[in-house]
């Protein structure tokens, strides 16, 4: 999930009391995350005072918020010639720079900032902290560096203690978080995005039920306080992953604080987009859909929009619109285009060139989806582990060289959550997509890439029985006795020591005795006699290795 980040501001003791309360007005509504309402102020500040540089960095501070980052260095460089407190916008101009990686070009910008700064000031130093914790690749350690500055001259400063806070919690510093967050609340109560981050640090420990009872205490306080909706939608959705058999219910509670959040802020297109992403996130398509045509309604012309109406048309069912929507987003060469959009592209391919029985495959469309979903995975190993369902999928058509070809880009990632479960059913499917054609047709490179996968299950997972099984049977169309006859043993070994339970099973039974009467083929007489006895222990009646059996005397 983006978080949502926001700079600050101080009071400007030498602006007028009415343009202070303006700026104030500003600052709370971009606390509270009401994006629109906080650019409509600022624009009417500066329409009405120009000199007031505050106003413009406030304004580009929230374009940098909702990503338009061309419109935010509009305004700080425009902010540059106002008469007061211009230098804050070099602030801004040095976090585009990191955007941008241009540290060097940032740190200038900062100085230049600094340049301008009274013995008492601190302000500064908070928001060029926020910088470095705001670009895209966060440098909280040079946040802390900057923000130790601000503390030499106002220590207890609340926005100086809250700032801190954000810098450890991005640390991974839990302890000296707290301890900030706490101390910005009791140096003003007001703050209530300080008492709300507590709650934030217990929802990153996984402790979602004291989340949960600290986001109500900030309620309780401020009812109306939009940005505590947004983490108890977060909260509820990490708890619905982490508990599984109340998935439905917490999803829905994630849901219903969400478009609290919602209702609360703004519904501009900045904000709709991250209602589009937490719909994403909680798997609501439909929702998702009507999302994104309201978008549309916005700005049709916003590339971004075709991202959502391609993943929303994809699980809807609508693989046409998903192709054309994706295309259209792909094929912009200024969108930043990410692994989910190739994957969803990649799904909607093979899905379209896959009837609904199974019974043909288009395999220009289908080379094209493995084409996307390759490349997904490349971008983002983690894409490893949406894979799981279209493979089963198509194995349970018995399409199995089709869901090999998409299990084999699965098995690339061994820290996928599905990692050992895909190599099962990529050394399964690669052996039945062989075991009924005749020798000189079997693919034998295929072959070997199942025993493999088989024996990444057995090193993962070293008493799952139907590894065994699978692997000998690979062997045997591989030519390889020896190794066929390794795995039965092995196979007859991990059952026995499962228990009478399992040896009781009608399905393991008959396993065994394909066990033992392969083995016993392959073997000299004494261990043939030997292994046949055992089928026969099993089964009386078999026939095989009652006749073998009469051969060999």
């Amino acid at each position: 999930m983006n978080k949502f980040k926001f700079l600050g501001v101080a009071f400007l003791a030498s602006v007028s009391v009415a343009q202070a309360q303006d700026i104030n007005q500003a600052k709370k509504a971009i606390d509270a995350e009401q994006f629109e309402s906080a650019k409509s102020t600022l624009k009417s500040i500066i329409k009405t005072n120009p000199a007031e540089g505050a106003a413009f960095f406030l304004l580009g501070n929230v374009y940098l918020e909702q990503n338009i980052a061309d419109s935010a260095k509009m305004v700080y460089q425009k902010g540059l010639s106002a008469k007061e407190h211009a230098q804050l916008n070099n602030i801004g101009l040095g976090q585009i720079d990191l955007d941008n990686g241009d540290l060097m070009a940032a740190k200038a910008k900062f100085e230049l900032a600094k340049k301008e700064m009274k013995k008492k000031d601190f302000e500064e130093y908070v928001y060029i902290a926020r910088a470095y914790m705001n670009a895209s690749k966060p440098d909280y350690k040079a946040a802390i560096a900057t923000l130790n500055l601000a503390k030499e001259r106002s220590g207890q400063e609340a926005q100086v203690q809250l700032a801190f806070g954000d810098a450890f919690y991005g640390e991974k510093n839990q302890n000296e978080a707290y301890a900030a967050y706490r101390n910005a609340f009791q140096a003003n109560n007001s703050l209530i995005r300080a008492k709300m981050q507590l709650g934030v640090l217990l929802k990153g420990a996984k402790a979602y039920t004291e989340a949960v009872a600290a986001y109500n205490d900030v309620i309780a306080i401020s009812p109306n306080y939009g940005p505590v909706y947004r983490e108890l939608a977060e909260t509820y959705y990490y708890w619905a992953a982490n508990v599984p058999g109340r998935y439905d219910q917490y999803i829905k509670e994630a849901l219903t604080y969400y478009e609290k959040y919602m209702a609360l802020t703004d519904y501009s297109l900045a904000s709709r987009m991250r209602h589009a992403d937490f719909l994403i996130l909680a798997k609501d398509y439909k929702a998702l859909e009507v999302e994104a045509n309201k978008m549309k309604e916005i700005d049709a012309v916003n590339p971004r929009i075709y991202r959502y109406l391609g993943y929303a048309a994809y699980e809807n069912g609508n693989v046409d619109l998903a192709i054309k929507s994706l295309n259209d987003f792909i094929g912009i060469p200024t969108n930043k285009v990410i692994a989910q959009d190739y994957l969803y592209l990649g799904l909607a391919k093979i899905k379209k060139g896959t009837s609904a029985d199974g019974a043909t495959i288009d395999a220009t469309l289908f080379n094209e989806g493995i084409g996307f979903i390759k490349k997904a995975v490349e971008m983002e190993a983690y894409v490893a582990n949406d894979l799981n369902e279209i493979s089963t999928k198509l194995y349970g058509q018995k399409l199995y060289k089709e869901a090999a070809a998409i299990l084999e880009i699965a098995v690339t990632n061994p820290d996928s959550k599905n990692y050992l479960i895909d190599n099962f059913y990529l050394g399964t499917s690669i052996y039945f997509a062989n075991a009924n054609l005749a020798s000189e047709k079997q693919d034998q490179v295929a072959l070997q890439k199942a025993d493999t996968a088989l024996g990444n299950l057995i090193a993962g997972s070293p008493t799952t029985h139907d590894a065994y099984l699978y692997r000998a049977r690979v062997n045997s169309l591989l030519g390889k006795p020896e190794m066929m006859i390794q795995y039965y043993e092995e196979f007859a070994k991990v059952v026995t020591e499962s228990g009478a339970d399992e040896l009781a099973k009608s399905s393991t039974k008959a396993k065994l005795v394909e066990a033992y009467n392969t083995i016993a083929a392959n073997s000299a007489s004494a261990k043939a006699k030997e292994y046949f006895a055992k089928t026969l222990a099993i089964d009386p009646a078999n026939k095989f290795a009652t006749e073998s059996l009469k051969s060999l005397k």
